[in-house]
């Protein structure tokens, strides 16, 4: 009987340290390099808009060897979801009233620039985020031709992600 209770307390004292001191959230970069010299940091997060429609968000820096480095954030939907308008750039609104914008760099994205997917768009982040406060709500609306922008809702642990690109 005195070891149940022995067992019971130890039990119990390892679910309230892990409840008062839970293990910090791992960020997931993954690193590729791409050509000698040049590094692809990325990470990945699946957003529902405001229809219900996934749509994959990949957050990436690519350090050339030589040039600039490049911190894009590319939004990929399934075919038929939307026709992102491309002269319009991403807005990001914080719950604070505040507006970001990220301007449209898909060019970069296709090699035949005359046929993009229309439901792939690809945004420098490079000035944006390093201002972003991951503690506040963020929503990002994408342009679209037809209608209202498509309103994705950033997550605090998603934010933070993107922003560890920074360090990289």
């Amino acid at each position: 009987m005195k070891r149940l209770r022995a067992i019971a307390l130890l039990f119990s004292l390892i679910t309230v340290l892990v409840l008062l001191f839970p293990f910090p959230a791992q960020a997931t970069i993954r690193q590729l390099e791409e050509a000698p010299g040049q590094i692809l940091y990325q990470t990945r997060a699946a957003l529902q808009d405001q229809q219900g429609n996934r749509w994959q968000a990949i957050a990436f820096k690519r350090q050339p060897r030589e040039g600039a480095e490049i911190l894009s954030l590319r939004l990929v939907g399934f075919p038929g979801a939307a026709v992102i308008d491309r002269d319009q750039p991403l807005k990001l609104l914080d719950s604070l009233g505040r507006t970001f914008t990220a301007p449209d760099a898909s060019a970069k994205l296709f090699t035949d620039e005359t046929a993009p997917e229309p439901h792939i768009g690809q945004y420098d982040l490079k000035t944006v985020l390093k201002d972003l406060q991951p503690e506040i709500p963020l929503e990002i609306q994408m342009p679209v031709q037809d209608g209202e922008p498509i309103q994705l809702v950033v997550a605090p642990s998603i934010l933070q992600e993107w922003q560890q690109l920074l360090d990289h």
